[in-house]
């Protein structure tokens, strides 16, 4: 399955081509790795130490494949830099948290899957597109202080809201951060006990999706291919991100991040729609 550009943006062909020397059913088309690489780039960044950053890496991917298949090979890139968070903070997290939102998780990857089963490609496009605009200026907003959070004392049901807001938006998008951070930014977590439970939730998400994607069957040969192409992209990243983090502001790195989402989802609103 490869990436071809049709009326309204990039589509993966049902059809692979022939495999090239080393046996690879890769796309052949430059454009692709160039901004396929960027958004790879932008979840090991995320992972080395700029939070939040990986939620524009979708967005940036759907540019040149379809949504479906383009959240499939970023999944296993994610599982495996999971490892890192979860051990790094397997003591500091708060299980009260978890229990709320892993169920509502579970309800909301269920939602997204669904979803991509009924409609048309171009609505799943018009989703993530709005999703990266809505997260995008989420951020921005937090940048100025005026990003909401949820405090004090409040039913259950509503961090369970929240854990299935962040599991819907995870399937669709790989952006739960936002919605995750709604309800946990509110409890006043240590730092340590935030990124932890934090790393706990999603490393937990990311394998629910594992059964969603399979049953749509986006765990291709070729996807799988994709995603071993770009695994080293992704670690390699990671570190970097680790070294940008101590040399630049977080805060203004991703205040850029955050318009370039607002950018690449009104892109992809207009993909969705001519």
């Amino acid at each position: 399955m490869v990436p071809v550009r049709r009326r309204g943006g990039p589509y993966l062909r049902s059809r692979t081509p022939p495999p090239d020397a080393r046996g690879l059913n890769l796309p052949h088309d430059p454009a692709f790795f160039i901004v396929a690489s960027i958004a790879v780039i932008l979840v090991g960044i995320a992972k080395g130490g700029f939070a939040g950053l990986g939620a524009a890496s979708m967005p940036i991917l759907v540019l040149v494949m379809d949504p479906v298949p383009a959240a499939a090979m970023l999944l296993p890139i994610l599982i495996v830099q999971d490892v890192v968070g979860v051990w790094a903070f397997r003591r500091s997290f708060d299980m009260p948290t978890l229990k709320l939102m892993v169920p509502g998780a579970i309800v909301g990857v269920f939602l997204g899957w669904l979803l991509a089963t009924i409609v048309p490609v171009d609505a799943v496009r018009a989703l993530v597109g709005a999703i990266a605009v809505i997260f995008g200026g989420y951020r921005l907003a937090g940048a100025y202080g005026v990003s909401p959070t949820i405090k004090g004392t409040l039913p259950n049901w509503v961090g369970v809201f929240w854990g299935g807001v962040s599991g819907f938006t995870s399937q669709v998008a790989h952006a739960g951060g936002p919605p995750f951070q709604i309800w946990a930014l509110g409890r006043n977590f240590p730092p340590n006990v935030f990124i932890g439970t934090s790393a706990i939730f999603f490393a937990a998400m990311n394998w629910m999706k594992v059964p969603a994607y399979f049953a749509l069957g986006q765990f291709t040969t070729a996807n799988l291919q994709l995603t071993l192409v770009f695994m080293p992209v992704a670690i390699a990243s990671t570190f970097a991100g680790v070294w940008l983090v101590r040399r630049l502001s977080p805060a203004r790195f991703a205040t850029i991040i955050s318009l370039l989402m607002v950018v690449v989802g009104l892109e992809l609103l207009r993909q969705a729609f001519t």
